[in-house]
């Protein structure tokens, strides 16, 4: 019974994230429009790392930075749900339900990006700072680590090593250090960036990345000599 409310819930919340998926991707726009008329016609494009803006251009040119960004957005969507199509490890199938869950917060990333860029072209400044960005990125890496561990052996998503690729016990026991690494740190990110001032938290995101990706490369290599010592 406990089985069948399990699956009957992933279906619900599949169905659902199927719904809202492409409003979210739209939302950008929608949001450009309803802001439109209260843009200045020269608004601020880019900006340094510190928040503040350093090329400033025509408010049309707008239009053309939120359509890019919503391709890449519906791009990145398609290809992490279809991915397991083009894969050729058995296992691959069975990652199409979780590929489908970083799928969507992959969508609610880049569109929440885009929207906080075009409220800061609207005020002149990045209000919240570069650490909210990085903040939202810890976020996301928090979501994907706490996917690794279940994720099958494939060739297009996760710790795509020599030595995991040829040993599903390597690749799952890589994985789930992995995950758990992932998500600490995503945590960690999101929390420290969101109060740090510009460089600090600059340091912060490299180092931690840095960390939960050597560790588990790492720990797979070593998995992979104790194991053909033992072979």
């Amino acid at each position: 019974m406990d089985d069948a409310v399990q699956i009957k819930k992933e279906m619900i919340m599949k169905s659902i994230r199927k719904k809202i998926v492409w409003p979210i991707i739209a939302a950008p726009a929608v949001y450009l429009a309803l802001i439109w008329n209260k843009l200045p016609e020269t608004i601020a494009l880019h900006f340094d790392l510190k928040g503040d803006p350093d090329r400033f251009g025509n408010k049309n040119e707008i239009w053309v930075f939120v359509g890019v960004l919503m391709i890449v957005n519906i791009l990145v969507y398609l290809l992490l749900i279809n991915i397991h199509r083009f894969d050729p490890k058995k296992q691959a199938i069975d990652n199409k339900e979780r590929m489908g869950k970083i799928a969507f917060a992959v969508v609610i990333f880049l569109s929440a990006i885009t929207c906080l860029l075009l409220y800061s072209s609207w005020v002149g400044s990045i209000k919240f700072s570069v650490g909210i960005i990085f903040s939202a990125t810890g976020l996301l890496f928090a979501v994907i680590g706490n996917y690794l561990p279940n994720l099958k052996p494939n060739y297009f998503a996760g710790l795509r090593l020599p030595w995991t690729l040829e040993n599903a016990d390597n690749w799952k026991k890589t994985h789930l250090l992995a995950g758990k690494l992932w998500f600490a740190g995503g945590i960690l990110i999101a929390v420290t960036c969101l109060f740090l001032s510009t460089v600090p938290a600059i340091i912060v995101f490299f180092a931690v990345m840095l960390v939960i990706t050597v560790i588990p490369c790492v720990y797979s290599y070593r998995l992979f000599k104790d194991q053909k010592m033992v072979s």
